[in-house]
């Protein structure tokens, strides 16, 4: 069992195929991960990263567990600060669930690791890219603050 977790679950007026495009086509995650791609052929044992804007890696890691629409498991290393780079790999996981017009998205960021320097950040980053991603999909518009790189990162 993970030492460090963060869990989110939301609510999105959406369908499970539109949902799971958003989580990984570039052409959804520019709009509302801060202008980032994420590079992957998504597949069990594929690498997978989170591009920024200027070409360089934020996150990296591997597909451990895929089943399209459904749940997405991501082996994740942070590559910006190194304190968090040298906690190692968190597993990230996605999981999807249709209820009537919308779909249940529940998001669980963990790490064997006690006091996570990484879990602790990414506790305050997913929140505000999870809304901004539902605010997307529900009117067709993002949180302009998730719009654009942040400011010296």
């Amino acid at each position: 069992m993970a030492e460090s977790r963060f869990v989110y679950v939301t609510f999105i007026r959406t369908t499970p195929e539109k949902l799971w495009r958003a989580l990984m086509e570039p052409e959804f995650t520019r709009r509302y991960w801060h202008d980032t791609v994420q590079e992957c052929e998504w597949k069990p044992g594929a690498a997978w990263r989170i591009v920024k804007p200027d070409g360089s890696t934020a996150d990296s890691g591997e597909v451990v567990e895929i089943e399209p629409y459904k749940r997405l498991v991501l082996k994740w290393q942070n590559h910006m600060f190194p304190e968090m780079t040298a906690e190692g790999f968190s597993r990230l996981t996605y999981e999807l669930e249709e209820k009537g017009d919308s779909v249940k998205l529940t998001v669980t960021h963990e790490m064997d690791r006690k006091d996570s320097k990484l879990i602790s950040a990414v506790s305050g980053g997913w929140p505000q890219i999870l809304s901004s991603l539902k605010s997307l999909l529900e009117t067709g518009e993002s949180l302009e603050s998730t719009r654009t790189w942040p400011k010296g990162m």
